[in-house]
């Protein structure tokens, strides 16, 4: 990929695999930036309201699995895929690049999966119960953490 070329030469073209995989190399850690940018006064309500957030999502996985019958749980499996293996091969400045056959290796790829379990519903209606407990408590400490967040960083 030609990074000297214009938008409109690079789409006509194709960037090709390599150019995707660039892009997303690029793109990923620059949308990570930007989402840590906030303002001094969100990143201070978001630092103390983490634990709460954490706690909503709980909530909803497991009320969830309460309508559900059966939970979720995530398992790593392995599967056999081609690769390519081709060796890197350093040429000097000035030297033809040799020609290098492409090899294709066989390699185990993992891959996480989502498999339905057998859940116990009281056990989890129990879990439930405390995490709306756990979530009242934690509603009542963000509201004077989001109070002193906001008299600390004042916005305009």
């Amino acid at each position: 990929m030609a990074f000297g070329k214009s938008c409109a030469e690079r789409l006509s073209c194709g960037i090709g695999f390599q150019g995707l995989l660039a892009m997303r190399a690029f793109l990923l850690p620059s949308l990570l930036l930007l989402a840590a940018c906030g303002t001094p006064q969100q990143q201070c309500i978001n630092r103390e309201t983490r634990d709460l957030r954490v706690v909503e999502r709980l909530i909803a996985e497991t009320q969830g699995n309460l309508a559900r019958g059966y939970g979720f749980e995530e398992v790593t499996v392995f599967t056999t895929e081609y690769v390519d293996c081709t060796p890197q091969v350093v040429v000097p400045e000035g030297q033809p690049a040799p020609v290098v056959a492409r090899r294709l290796c066989l390699e185990d790829v993992p891959e996480t999966v989502r498999r339905p379990v057998a859940i116990d519903l009281v056990a989890e209606q129990r879990k439930l119960d405390s995490l709306i407990t756990k979530r009242r408590d934690l509603t009542a400490r963000a509201q004077t953490a989001i109070a002193a967040c906001q008299a600390a960083y004042p916005e305009r």
